[in-house]
């Protein structure tokens, strides 16, 4: 009688056996899959968590520190040139010295500094333009600080750093200020006279996620295990 039981028991327990193996093996599968495609980016995910992001500041913002002031004036070499905004918010121009321009916005500034040059020329051929003086890093291929002026589109300062790598992801450029994050939605195609970007911003750009960068080796993976959990439950 006894030998009766263990015969009907027996199929039961390998049916039990191997219904357990299938569902270990495809929670197994389940989060390896997860795990390659998370895992990648949970630093970068956590570094976001950790900072602060801040607000972009007005179109009309005043002039900063690191502000370069180009000026041409048609015929006067010794006018013209490229001038930084120093720390006090102060830049020195030929003929009209120091000039405090701390409170002054970039169209202000502009129009402020073409009357006061026309005031002594016998001309009004006096160009004035405002740069942003922008560090650029991350997955470019010339990382470095680069002056910008407000015709330019982000991939134009991105062109200066000698173009986004293979690795580099464009559509996650991200504007970091002080150590925190901007909250923006520029593209490469934003004019930076319609983007947050100021004097000492930096302009990261972040590597593309494991899985993008490795498509091949990330098939071969999910390929090979999907073979795996084939190969097991068969047996």
């Amino acid at each position: 009688m006894r030998l009766d039981h263990l015969r009907v028991l027996r199929p039961i327990h390998q049916s039990i056996t191997i219904s357990s193996r299938v569902v270990w093996t495809r929670w197994c599968f389940t989060a390896a899959v997860v795990l390659a495609v998370v895992a990648p980016s949970a630093s970068l995910r956590a570094q976001a968590a950790r900072s602060n992001a801040v607000s972009a500041m007005p179109t009309g913002a005043v002039t900063r520190p690191g502000d370069v002031v180009r000026i041409s004036v048609w015929r006067e070499p010794d006018l013209s040139g490229d001038f930084t905004v120093d720390e006090t918010g102060t830049v020195v121009l030929p003929r009209l010295g120091p000039i405090d321009v701390s409170a002054d916005t970039r169209t202000s500034l502009r129009l402020r500094l073409i009357r006061d040059y026309e005031a002594f020329l016998n001309h009004g051929s006096v160009t004035v333009t405002l740069l942003r003086r922008v560090q650029v890093l991350g997955a470019v291929r010339s990382p470095g600080l680069f002056n910008a002026d407000g015709t330019m589109t982000l991939g134009d300062v991105l062109a200066q750093a000698g173009g986004i790598t293979p690795e580099g992801d464009a559509g996650r450029v991200r504007l970091i200020r002080g150590g925190s994050r901007v909250t923006s939605d520029m593209t490469t195609q934003t004019l930076l006279s319609d983007s947050p970007v100021l004097s000492g911003d930096q302009i990261f750009v972040p590597e593309k996620r494991w899985i993008a960068r490795y498509p091949g080796i990330a098939a071969a993976g999910i390929t090979a295990a999907a073979s795996l959990v084939v190969a097991l439950t068969r047996h």
